[in-house]
């Protein structure tokens, strides 16, 4: 370890070399120095650990000396010990004043030197460490944000440290405050609970802890933690001495709002979410019960947003979800005026569980009718278009209300409850509006066991054809047959597609069933040409979903192939909704079958989406009038006229016409007069089952019956009476 460097500056050489030998003895490293410059110059190129300095020398004296020391870097942690005679005091006064540590007077004792020496340069050591302690207590608490006081009771003053003035927003120079002045910038909404806490504290000796906030000059805010604790009291009397330590929080507070932000809120629409609103909902119960009030619950969801999101994308999409929040919320920011003014309006509050579901809170609701009359006014809300870039969009929504306490008393039973009255809202016709009753929960534990059983149906062979035959006009012969899926369920028996096909649809089976029905088809014509029947043309309905399979021609070139069938005795038959979503893959998944001989029809043509560029891009070879339109042919002229419309269209393009659901002769009179090609309904026959429609095919391959095929179809008695399933 290095001897202590001391630097003597004395402009007696005698003296400076008894100081030097008495210090060397002693253990330490001695520089010398005949006046302040040489000094000066000494200590620039490195600072001794002390220094013993004369006062009155030439060139430059000790005052001036120990002046320039303290400019130095890091000169200011130097102890100096100047020299001076017995009695000078004025010298004495003046070092001090210059930054000197301590003085020897002369003549020195040479024997007590070493001794006053180290006894220095201990407190000087002593002095840079608390020093050094206090820089790092001011950094640490600069950077950890925080800041300590202490508040003498009994002067009303307030000693503050530098980082805790900055913290309160007053000027670091003012270390000396009345607590007034002190807590002058705490926000006025937190002044009365701080003053309190403190009077408290005052009278009570003790401490506490609290956060409040701070308005900066700019009018910004701070949010403050501050820890008080107790110095000193007076015996069994209050506080004389408090000391804080104040933390600044706003970041922590940010952060945690932050996340309580992402946690409970909505990202896209800002609304509550599901777990923020069960939170509300178990309090909003808890208060309902106490009060023996009722409230509401509401599952919102869109009726059409699958279809816009297909179609113009998801950016369109979440626009459309922040206008229906918008709306939404509105109506009930309406609902939230009305209440603070009227007894008998519930208030509401909205949160978006995901996708296009939102969910409706209205507490303290006197009757079923309160709630009814907001989720009316919910509905209508969105029964106006929204209009997103210059397109108007038409949505709608779906309303399922459950009432606490009569449809459940817990948060889970309300909003299942809720949640199955919406799904019964779309099922009878949507845009409306259904309160929940028990019954709806045995249909949905029906559905569970129907999608259960659904999912079973396929790989036990329970799906079947039936065929309906499609008629010549011209001729009264029949020209084709449209195949119909029957479900033969285990349990309730023969099920028509309606019954199912929907529910097949949402659980992702349409394209498995639709492949099984193609090759369904094509198995069944093997059989008919087998047995020495006359090919027809059968026609097999896919789903929109199927032209968007790029494996479907595939599929269908091996059913045609596995069973020896010509491509153009199969038909497929498909709504205009192909249309609507990626039509660009569904032209060429078409176009690729069309390229293979496979015929195409577009069913229930005149009710969805017409393009005529994309028919006109489709190879198609006919079009089928729906039913909706023959149904009143004979007394409405708007369907006479729809249907003489899209005949003269088809035949502008070539393609055949079939109608659809005829049931009477007035209907096929009139159909003739306006060109159709072709028809389909119960007035030539249902749909039958595979033996029966095989007897038909032999019945009329006979040729004393054709005659009665030609005019007015007159198809033997059996044919009627042995449907199963209309």
């Amino acid at each position: 370890m290095k001897p202590p460097r001391i630097l003597v500056v004395d402009d007696d050489a005698g003296g400076r070399r008894l100081t030097h030998a008495t210090l060397k003895k002693a253990g330490f490293a001695v520089l010398e120095a005949d006046n302040g410059a040489v000094a000066l110059e000494k200590m620039r190129a490195e600072l001794p650990d002390l220094v013993l300095m004369d006062v009155n020398m030439p060139v430059m004296d000790g005052f001036e000396a120990c002046a320039g020391l303290r400019q130095l870097p890091n000169g200011e942690a130097v102890p100096v010990v100047m020299l001076t005679g017995l009695d000078d005091t004025a010298s004495i006064e003046r070092a001090f004043e210059v930054g000197a540590t301590d003085f020897i007077t002369k003549p020195i004792n040479w024997s007590v030197l070493p001794h006053r020496v180290r006894y220095m340069l201990r407190a000087s050591a002593a002095i840079n460490a608390l020093h050094q302690s206090q820089r790092r207590l001011s950094n640490a608490q600069r950077i950890g944000e925080m800041g300590d006081w202490e508040w003498d009771v009994r002067s009303a003053k307030i000693i503050t440290s530098e980082q805790a003035a900055r913290l309160f927003a007053l000027p670091t120079e003012c270390h000396a405050l009345h607590p007034r002045d002190y807590f002058a910038r705490v926000h006025p909404q937190d002044q009365d609970r701080l003053q309190d806490a403190c009077a408290h504290a005052i009278a009570a000796a003790q401490g506490f802890a609290m956060e409040f906030r701070i308005v900066l000059p700019d009018g910004t805010t701070r949010c403050l933690h501050q820890q008080v604790e107790l110095l000193e009291r007076e015996p069994a009397g209050p506080a004389l001495r408090l000391a804080g330590a104040v933390h600044d929080i706003t970041r922590r507070r940010d952060s945690e709002d932050r996340i309580r932000q992402l946690a409970y809120y909505d990202t896209l629409t800002g609304l509550p979410n599901r777990l923020l609103f069960a939170e509300l909902l178990v309090k909003a119960i808890a208060q309902a019960d106490r009060h023996s009030r009722r409230l509401a619950v509401m599952f919102v969801d869109l009726d059409n947003f699958k279809r816009v999101n297909d179609t113009l994308g998801h950016k369109i999409g979440d626009q459309l979800l922040c206008e229906a929040s918008a709306r939404l919320s509105g109506v009930l920011r309406t609902q939230d005026a009305l209440g603070r003014g009227r007894d008998d309006v519930p208030i509401g509050s909205i949160a978006r569980l995901g996708g296009d579901e939102f969910i409706v809170l209205l507490t303290d609701i006197r009757q079923p009718q309160d709630a009814a009359i907001v989720a009316n006014r919910l509905v209508r809300s969105l029964s106006e278009p929204v209009t997103i870039n210059d397109t108007e969009i038409f949505v709608g929504t779906s309303i399922g209300v459950a009432i606490y306490p009569e449809n459940g008393t817990d948060t889970d039973s309300l909003m299942m409850n809720a949640d199955t009255a919406m799904y019964r809202a779309k099922a009878a016709g949507r845009g409306g509006v259904q309160f929940y009753d028990r019954s709806m929960n045995a249909r949905a534990l029906d559905n569970l066991h129907m999608e259960a059983q659904l999912r079973r149906a396929l790989e036990r062979d329970e799906f079947v054809l039936h065929f309906q035959p499609r008629i010549d006009l011209a001729s009264g012969r029949i020209v084709g047959a449209e195949a119909l899926i029957r479900w033969h369920h285990p349990e309730r028996g023969w099920l028509l597609p309606a019954d199912f096909l929907p529910l097949m649809e949402s659980l992702g089976l349409i394209i498995a069933v639709g492949e099984w029905a193609i090759a369904a088809a094509c198995a069944q014509m093997a059989r008919w040409r087998d047995g020495g029947l006359a090919p027809i043309p059968v026609a097999v309905n896919l789903a929109s979903t199927h032209l968007r399979e790029r494996g479907l021609p595939e599929i269908v070139d091996r059913a045609l192939k596995t069973h020896g069938i010509p491509p153009n005795l199969l038909e497929l038959e498909v709504t205009e909704s192909i249309l609507l979503t990626d039509p660009e893959l569904s032209v060429l998944v078409a176009r690729q079958l069309g390229a293979m001989g496979v015929q195409m029809s577009i069913d229930d043509f005149g009710t969805g989406y017409s393009s005529m560029g994309y028919l006109k891009r489709l190879p198609v070879s006919s079009l089928k009038i729906d039913r909706s339109f023959v149904r009143d042919l004979v007394t409405d002229a708007d369907d006479e006229a729809i249907v003489a419309g899209i005949t003269a269209l088809a035949h502008s393009l070539k393609l055949k016409v079939v109608a659809e659901g005829v049931e009477n002769h007035e209907q096929l009179r009139v159909l003739r007069e306006l060109g159709c090609d072709e028809y389909q309904g119960f007035l030539a026959s249902t749909a039958l089952d595979e033996h029966e429609f095989t007897a038909l095919l032999w019945t009329l391959s006979s040729d004393e019956l054709a005659p009665d095929l030609r005019g007015v179809i007159t198809l033997p008695p059996f044919v009627g009476a042995a449907a199963r399933c209309n």
